[in-house]
């Protein structure tokens, strides 16, 4: 397997073989450069990197897990990831644009203190961006005003306008993949759905053993990254994937409280708590109240 480093735009550039108009931001057309691979590849991500990709031709995995990824799709990779692409189809040239841009290039900025916002970066490891027809016309449209400012000579606004460029195309992301998560709103209500009853069964079967329940698991066990999870349920329910949980918890913990003999000790091992100080922390965050209090007003 092929090991290619993305550590600079530079190196980049000189991968797809395209000239260098800017050190730290690029616009690469992958049917207009020299490139041209047929063997699978691991690209270590030192970037961040927005693809969109309008032919089929080439899969694409996150260690084991592979992206949802097709034709018309865009996929988001920040600085740390690691990729592996494989070469699907020998006889297709890829119709394939990306922009790349060097974290530096957003040091002390309005942009680089609200890339948290962003979040599709980390949905990666399960979860590409389906477009429509439009939507790839004004990804593209955006795309090419990236460009064009690039093949300009520098000035004192080059870097403002592509970093507006740049915040304009992130945001037009955030809203298709908002789009997205509406459109499959039947699929996240059977998510959500299949989340409660696992969530319900490793309370009743698994906790004692296996500890307190994480997001994690459960976005493992649904197929999906944990920040998309997080965002499908809170889109869903209103509340985050750990405040489910947490109320989900509480409430087991009430019933055992209210209905059973057990001591404080006894309900906080059940639940998964390695000491029952944590538990009675825990309780009283989420109630106001020490379980005994519950208890004596239950």
């Amino acid at each position: 397997m092929q090991e290619i480093k993305f550590e600079t735009i530079q190196q980049v550039n000189d991968y797809y073989g395209i000239e260098t108009l800017h050190p730290m931001v690029t616009v690469v057309h992958l049917e207009r450069s020299n490139y041209a691979t047929t063997v699978t590849s691991r690209v270590h991500y030192g970037v961040y990197a927005l693809w969109l990709k309008e032919t089929k031709g080439c899969n694409l995995s996150y260690g084991r897990t592979p992206y949802d990824f097709d034709e018309q799709t865009v996929t988001s990779f920040e600085p740390g990831q690691k990729v592996t692409v494989e070469v699907t189809d020998k006889m297709i040239r890829p119709r394939c644009v990306g922009l790349l841009f060097h974290p530096d290039f957003l040091r002390r900025t309005a942009l680089a203190r609200q890339m948290f916002r962003y979040e599709y970066f980390s949905y990666s490891s399960t979860e590409a961006l389906h477009l429509s027809a439009a939507e790839v016309a004004l990804f593209k449209q955006v795309l090419d005003m990236i460009d064009a400012e690039l093949h300009r000579s520098v000035d004192l606004h080059t870097q403002e306008l592509i970093l507006s460029n740049i915040e304009l195309l992130l945001n037009y992301c955030l809203r298709f993949y908002d789009r997205q998560f509406i459109m499959r709103k039947e699929i996240n209500h059977s998510v959500v759905k299949r989340f409660d009853v696992m969530l319900r069964d490793y309370l009743r079967n698994r906790v004692q053993k296996e500890g307190l329940p994480s997001v994690n698991l459960f976005a493992g066990e649904c197929c999906l990254s944990p920040a998309y999870f997080g965002q499908l349920v809170k889109m869903e329910t209103g509340r985050t994937a750990k405040e489910f949980i947490s109320d989900r918890i509480v409430a087991v913990a009430k019933e055992h409280l209210s209905d059973s003999d057990l001591t404080v000790k006894q309900v906080a091992d059940r639940l998964g708590f390695e000491y029952p100080q944590h538990f009675v922390r825990f309780f009283k965050l989420h109630t106001g109240m020490t379980p005994n209090q519950f208890r004596s007003v239950s």
